[in-house]
C-alpha cells in the first residue's frame, strides 16, 4: 500500500506492507521502492516492510542541489516518526546503504539491525570522486544515455543475457529520475565521509551482501570491512554483481529473512 508523508515542505512516498516487526528497505541510486518488489513480496509474509522512495527518486521530491547521506537519513527518520515506529532493521542497497550508515550515526537507538546490500562504509576515493564529477558532466549532456549505461553496469556481465527482464525493469525505474535529482545524488555520494567506525561500534547485528562479480564495489574491500563487525553476517554471492536481489532473489530473500529474525531475537 502506497502512503505519503511530509519532509522539508515536500512529499515523501513509501509502501507499507505486512504486519509485525519492522524492516525498512532503502533502494540504491536510480532506484525506487518498486525495485524491491520481489523482496517486499517475500519478507512481508513475516514482517512489516516499509520501502521508501528516497529523495529525488520514485515519487519523492528532490531536496536541493546536493542530497547528502545525512539529508536522506533525516528523510527516512521523518517517515518512521510519521508512522510512530521506534525500532527497526534498515536494509540499504548501494546509495541506500550510505544513507543507512548516516542514519546509524545519527539515530543509533532506533536500530535493531543494519544490512549493507552491495554497499560500503568507506568514503569515495579521490579517483571515484573524479569519476562522479565526470558523470555529472555526462548527465548534463544527456542523462537518458547515462542512466542506461549505469544500469547495465550494475549487473554481472555474464548475467546480462539471462536477465533481460530485470535489466529492462531497472532501466524503466531509472528513467523516471530527473536530471536535477541524478546530479544532486552524485554530489551527495561524492561528499560522504568514512563511516567504517560504525561497523566496529554497533551493538546490533550487521549484515553485508557482497557480489563476487560486482563492477561497482571490489568484493575484497567489502570482505575486509566485514572483519570490523562484532556481530557479523555475510552473504557472499559468487555469481552476482551489484544487484543480488534481482540476480539471485531466492537466495537473498532467504538470507534476509534469517538475518532479520536474528536482529529481533
Amino acid at each position: 500500500m502506497l502512503k505519503t508523508s511530509t519532509f522539508k515542505k515536500g512529499t515523501v512516498t513509501f509502501s507499507d506492507t505486512g504486519k509485525g516487526r519492522v524492516v525498512v528497505l532503502l533502494h540504491g541510486f536510480l532506484g525506487s521502492h518498486q525495485i524491491w518488489e520481489n523482496t517486499i513480496q517475500s519478507l512481508s509474509k513475516y514482517f512489516r516492510v516499509i520501502a521508501i522512495d528516497l529523495p529525488g527518486h520514485g515519487s519523492t521530491d528532490c531536496f536541493g542541489y546536493v542530497q547528502t547521506s545525512e539529508l536522506i537519513a533525516k528523510c527516512i527518520k521523518s517517515v518512521m516518526d510519521h508512522l510512530r515506529l521506534k525500532k527497526y532493521v534498515l536494509i540499504g542497497h548501494s546509495m541506500g546503504g550510505y544513507a543507512a550508515l548516516a542514519f546509524a550515526d545519527m539515530y543509533p537507538d532506533n536500530l535493531r539491525g543494519l544490512c549493507l546490500f552491495h554497499s560500503t562504509a568507506y568514503a569515495d576515493s579521490d579517483e571515484k570522486k573524479r569519476d562522479r564529477t565526470r558523470s555529472i558532466k555526462v548527465v548534463k549532456a544527456n542523462h537518458k544515455i547515462y542512466t542506461t549505461e549505469v544500469i547495465k553496469n550494475l549487473f554481472a556481465t555474464k548475467n546480462i543475457k539471462y536477465l533481460k527482464e530485470e535489466i529492462a525493469f531497472s532501466k524503466k525505474i531509472a528513467k523516471t529520475v530527473s536530471k536535477q535529482s541524478i546530479i544532486a545524488s552524485l554530489e551527495g555520494m561524492k561528499d560522504r565521509p568514512n563511516r567504517d567506525i560504525i561497523l566496529g561500534m554497533a551493538h546490533y547485528p550487521i549484515m553485508m551482501v557482497i557480489g563476487e562479480l560486482d563492477n561497482v564495489l571490489p568484493p575484497g574491500q567489502l570482505l575486509e570491512q566485514s572483519e570490523l563487525i562484532k556481530d557479523k553476517h555475510v552473504l557472499y554471492l559468487e555469481h552476482d554483481g551489484h544487484m543480488g536481489f534481482l540476480e539471485s532473489p531466492r537466495v537473498c530473500n532467504a538470507a534476509l529473512k534469517k538475518f532479520i529474525r536474528v536482529c529481533f531475537k
